[in-house]
């Protein structure tokens, strides 16, 4: 995965230079801006990539299964993590998220009562495996 990490980095790179040039050529502040944004999420993906990577080296003592020419698809078998099979509560998240959005357009009071919703959706999509028969 190394490889994504520079990918980033050199986008980043492209970006700037880019960047430069459409500031010297055009003058225009929004582009530039937009093209500045587009360089500082690039890096930043690629900082996060790239030192995520040398923490699961670390943990692994050695390149990733990913990086190994030889490897095979087997070497990376195993579990992956828990994933929910059956939540309503990405459902309810959702409902909030639009009720909050409707509310921008029609009113104030809608909003609000989607901020309320989604504050509770997302504390019931949080602790869903802490209580009731899924509790560990």
């Amino acid at each position: 995965m190394r490889v994504q990490a520079f990918m980033f980095y050199g986008c980043a790179l492209f970006f700037l230079v880019t960047d430069i040039v459409y500031w010297l050529w055009s003058g225009d502040w929004t582009g530039t801006t937009a093209l500045a944004l587009a360089v500082g999420l690039a890096g930043l993906i690629g900082f996060y990539v790239h030192f995520t990577i040398r923490r699961l080296e670390g943990q692994n003592g050695g390149p990733l299964y990913e990086d190994d020419p030889e490897g095979n698809i087997a070497d990376a078998a195993g579990e992956l993590g828990f994933f929910s099979p059956h939540s309503w509560w990405p459902l309810f998240v959702a409902i909030g998220a639009a009720f909050m959005v409707l509310g921008a357009v029609f009113g104030w009071w809608l909003f609000l009562l989607g901020v309320a919703w989604t504050l509770m959706a997302s504390i019931g999509l949080v602790f869903e495996y802490y209580r009731g028969h899924f509790s560990h």
